[in-house]
């Protein structure tokens, strides 16, 4: 989809422009010449994709429409943080039409699964699962769902989020569809995204002092071969014959550098490498390497012959143990408030997520923010109310709330 989008184009679904109007980047001129329509710079897509769809939905048998693209968009923050924030970043994003509102609301929760399965499966990093409160959900959306994540210093980050549009977006763009019975009818749109923040989410949760510690599934190298006294008759060679073998079955290097064996393991700690496999002369003479996690740098004596069952279970070991250790950390950062001056006092001088109940409020949202700074994270699928009260005004509560401070 295009990169600029024409104001007018913006300005067919009211809310949504509201919502991002603030974070907009706007292009008036073209070489040296004054634009007669300024451009947008995409900020999202919905409305590109919008035009598109009226313009190839007619029947219900075009349905449903099911799109994902890579691509930077620009949001013009006030204060930017590497990976988490900035103004130009990669994400991934998705946009599907569908014929019902129960279509929609079922491919809404399904990507948002699938966003959860994939931060908990292969980043190690344990989400909460819910909806948005209607201030912080997105401009245009009848719903937003999100899986957030807890940071190791007890910060929140939003990984991933989903959003049901109904059909408004659809009544805006006039993008109707004939239906079996013979009837127009309105179509009903989602989007979904997760961007490049889930690189900072992955440093924040797992690495340590001496750099990142990658999930194995995300790993640019799972295992590297640092040969020890490579000079020595038969060590690069042997090095050489792990490699081509591991090759076949995970992600290896073998780092043959001058480098000292000292200066390579601090290196690739630094990296995050999983996994590291030495060898030397009195390694080959055993018939064995030497195994280090970078987890936790246990060191594991292995027979060369056992590496192919070997490599793949301490790989998800590793894996199984980052999401433990930051579920962990969640665990042990989450409290519970059930009156104002609680949560105040939790926000000041703990760090993580505050459950409390909520009367669906506005004002007590902000209020919330005003006294605490804090902000609802999520409304959480599936878990029992700490009370039947708000936690801010006390009158009855409708929502049990996760809040707590962003990046």
């Amino acid at each position: 989809m295009p990169m600029f989008i024409p104001e007018s184009l913006l300005n067919k679904e009211k809310e949504h422009v509201e919502g991002f109007a603030p974070e907009v980047a706007w292009v008036t001129m073209g070489g040296s010449e004054q634009l007669t329509e300024r451009l947008c710079v995409r900020p999202t897509s919905e409305t590109l994709f919008c035009e598109h769809y009226a313009n190839i939905i007619r029947s219900y048998r075009d349905l449903p429409k099911l799109y994902n693209q890579w691509c930077s968009v620009v949001r013009w923050e006030k204060t930017t943080r590497p990976f988490l924030r900035s103004r130009e970043f990669l994400w991934q994003e998705g946009h599907t039409m569908h014929a019902t509102a129960e279509e929609a609301q079922e491919e809404t929760l399904r990507m948002l699964e699938i966003y959860a399965n994939f931060f908990e499966g292969d980043l190690g990093m344990p989400v909460l699962r819910g909806r948005k409160t209607d201030k912080e959900k997105f401009a245009g959306a009848e719903a937003t769902y999100t899986v957030e994540a807890l940071m190791h210093d007890g910060k929140a980050l939003q990984g991933g989020t989903t959003h049901n549009f109904g059909d408004g977006f659809a009544r805006a763009f006039d993008i109707k569809y004939l239906d079996r019975d013979n009837q127009l009818k309105y179509c009903h749109q989602t989007s979904w995204g997760v961007s490049t923040r889930i690189i900072g989410g992955i440093i924040m949760t797992h690495g340590d002092d001496s750099g990142l510690v990658l999930p194995p599934a995300v790993a640019p190298i799972q295992v590297v071969i640092i040969p020890v006294q490579m000079h020595k008759e038969g060590v690069l060679e042997a090095a050489e014959a792990l490699r081509a073998r591991l090759s076949k079955f995970c992600r290896v290097k073998l780092d043959a550098s001058d480098n000292s064996p000292g200066w390579k393991f601090s290196e690739y700690e630094m990296k995050g490498v999983p996994l590291r496999l030495e060898i030397g002369p009195r390694d080959i003479e055993n018939g064995q390497c030497v195994l280090v996690r970078r987890d936790n740098r246990e060191k594991l004596f292995v027979s060369q012959d056992d590496l192919e069952a070997v490599i793949p279970e301490t790989l998800e070991a590793l894996r199984a143990a980052l999401y433990e250790k930051a579920l962990e950390n969640r665990r042990n950062r989450t409290w519970d408030a059930t009156d104002l001056d609680t949560l105040v006092d939790l926000a000041n001088n703990r760090s993580g997520y505050i459950r409390a109940m909520w009367c669906g409020e506005l004002a007590c949202e902000e209020k919330l923010k005003e006294v605490a700074d804090v902000t609802s994270r999520c409304m959480p699928f599936g878990e029992e109310p700490i009370g039947d009260t708000c936690v801010c005004c006390g009158k009855p509560a409708k929502s049990l709330v996760y809040w707590g401070k962003a990046y």
